[in-house]
């Protein structure tokens, strides 16, 4: 059947197609990644990056081609890791530059998409490198120049023969490439997005990924570490939102002095930046001073490389770094945080109407705040069963060698016996499961640090003691605004609740050492219950302490986080806080208009 024409719902399918594809090919591109520097991770960054593209048009319903791609541009920012998900993102936006506000494109308009694609790529490297992702991008939009098809399906395959007869000439370009005997990872990623559109066109989504052994060896490509050539040893990333960001030139004109590899996406309230340094501190503590700094890592490319020697050494197809993160979805982190990290979010689950619906993946946390807002009867919460935790182990175990499993508290639910079941049963890598003995903001907080510590390439045991050493100069207090949920829940009879919510009193509750949720307090009316939270947090506070993290969780109250964020930095100065809508489950058991604070002392 011919295709004269591409609206927003067949670009929606298109990309959706793409983005699948190119995640199956996640561990071919690990395996052969040896460039900007051979750290095993090509195919997660691309794979994460992509992924926050298809889960963003999953939820899309535009009609209007230029719609479809504002919107997975704008997911492609949020969701962009490494070089190859930077320029993907550069890319994305470029390509959607051209047809924004249009309602559907012929060839010839897309032709002119992709050549600013790849303009917008040009336009944010300082040193452009032939034999990358940009090479091939570059060819397929040449090779897309005065299109003479009337119809996508040729069209789109000229496009695809294209961009591989440039990915196979990327060894001749770049001779690292030519020297571990591979391509370029993130070109073949690229060319592995097309290959996910054209099978859709063809009508055969399920096109298995091509592996490089005529290209490469069968284990992980080994290359050598240029640590005088590779002068910078951590990989940085960072996300800020405010009003008043500096533009791309500034940003790389003021850290350029602070490392190399510096890639920057600025659009509207957000700036992305990528770059390689040994002072990540010191990029941070730039990036605070113009916003929000709402993600941020800092990855050890000596471990990631120290990785990829151990599977080369050992003939191993998959190159892993040393540890991965797992957490459930009771721990309210922020989107940005996950997908930063790369972090494993296992489902508790919401029972209604005899179905059982995953948190924070078929419910979203603000629609079910409203829902619950509308006097919407709400569900039951349980557990996730341990085949949820060995499929997040499954995933988990293709990134790392060993992973560690930040539990919800066991004395609040059986979560953390699921995912020790699940861990003895599992043999694809060593699984170390730690009992928060959390929930919400704080255990996020545990999530968070697991994973910098992981990047750091801590091993597991040192990972796990950490943690224990936090925990308990921790502590997370949590206050209600209605009555409802606690009294569903049977934590509050119907009587005091009554009393209590007549006379305007807020509840201060809060986790033990142990887990357990107990009273810490009570104050009259909104505004004094913030500052009765925060004196209770700066006597909790250990005298001296310099290093402390905030998060903060909340049902349907931004307002209210504005307000405790600024009393938090009034007094313990400018020190991070993470916010986040809190997941359903959470949600479910304490109401509209609850929230929570968790500090996490580290020194």
């Amino acid at each position: 059947m011919r295709i004269a024409y591409v609206d927003g719902p067949r670009l929606r399918r298109s990309l959706v197609a793409a983005c699948d594809h190119a995640q199956r090919a996640r561990k071919e591109l690990n395996r052969i990644n040896v460039f900007p520097v051979p750290d095993g991770d090509t195919g997660t960054n691309l794979a994460l990056t992509v992924q926050a593209i298809s889960d963003q048009l999953r939820h899309n319903g535009d009609a209007e081609v230029g719609a479809v791609a504002v919107e997975a541009a704008r997911a492609s920012v949020l969701g962009a890791r490494g070089n190859c998900g930077m320029m993907l993102s550069h890319f994305m936006l470029g390509f959607a530059d051209r047809i924004r506000g249009r309602a559907r494109i012929a060839p010839a308009d897309l032709a002119v998409a992709l050549e600013g694609g790849v303009a917008h790529v040009q336009d944010a490297l300082e040193t452009p490198v032939e034999g990358t992702m940009l090479t091939v991008m570059r060819d397929t939009a040449a090779a897309a120049e005065s299109p003479a098809d009337s119809d996508f399906e040729p069209f789109l395959e000229r496009l695809l023969e294209a961009a591989r007869s440039s990915l196979a000439r990327t060894p001749e370009l770049l001779p690292v490439l030519k020297k571990a005997g591979v391509v370029d990872a993130g070109a073949k990623g690229f060319v592995s997005l097309l290959e996910g559109v054209v099978a859709l066109v063809r009508g055969d989504p399920s096109v298995p990924v091509v592996e490089s052994d005529d290209l490469g060896p069968v284990a992980a490509a080994a290359i050598d570490f240029d640590q005088e050539g590779e002068t910078y040893r951590y990989c940085t990333e960072a996300l800020v939102r405010g009003p008043d960001l500096p533009d791309s030139a500034e940003v790389r004109a003021h850290l350029s002095p602070f490392g190399d590899s510096i890639i920057v996406i600025r659009t509207e309230a957000m700036l992305k930046l990528h770059i390689h340094t040994d002072e990540p501190g010191g990029v941070f503590d730039y990036l605070r001073r113009h916003g929000e700094l709402s993600a941020h890592k800092a990855e050890d490319m000596r471990a990631q490389h120290a990785a990829v020697e151990r599977a080369a050494s050992g003939h191993v197809r998959l190159a892993r770094r040393p540890v991965t993160i797992v957490t459930d979805s009771a721990a309210d982190l922020p989107s940005d945080v996950i997908r930063a990290h790369g972090i494993h979010v296992v489902p508790l689950l919401l029972m209604t109407e005899g179905k059982a619906l995953r948190d924070r993946v078929d419910v979203d946390a603000e629609e079910f705040a409203r829902r619950m807002d509308q006097g919407v009867e709400l569900p039951t919460t349980s557990q996730p069963p341990p085949g949820a935790f060995l499929e997040a182990y499954e995933r988990a175990a293709e990134e790392g060698e060993s992973v560690v499993v930040v539990a919800l508290g066991s004395a609040l639910s059986g979560t953390h016996g699921s995912a020790e079941a699940a861990a003895q049963m599992f043999e694809g890598a060593n699984i170390h499961v730690f009992d928060s003995k959390a929930a919400s903001s704080l255990q996020a907080l545990l999530a968070l640090k697991a994973a910098e510590l992981a990047e750091l390439a801590l091993p597991p045991d040192e990972i796990l003691r950490e943690l224990a050493r936090v925990r308990t100069r921790s502590g997370v207090l949590f206050t209600v605004d209605r009555f409802d949920r606690l009294r569903a829940s049977g934590r509050v009879g119907l009587g005091r609740a009554w009393v209590a919510g007549a006379l305007g009193v807020k509840p201060i509750l809060g986790l033990t050492d142990d887990g357990r949720v107990v009273p810490f307090g009570k104050a009259f009316g909104r505004t004094r219950v913030i500052r009765r939270v925060l004196d209770i947090v700066a006597a909790s506070v250990p005298v001296g302490a310099t290093t402390i993290r905030f998060a903060l969780a909340h049902v349907l109250a931004p307002e209210k986080m504005d307000l405790v964020r600024r009393g938090i930095r009034e007094r313990f100065g400018n020190v991070e806080v993470l916010v986040s809508p809190a997941t359903p489950v959470v949600a479910t058991h304490t109401g509209v208009g609850a929230w929570a604070l968790a500090y996490m002392v580290e020194d």
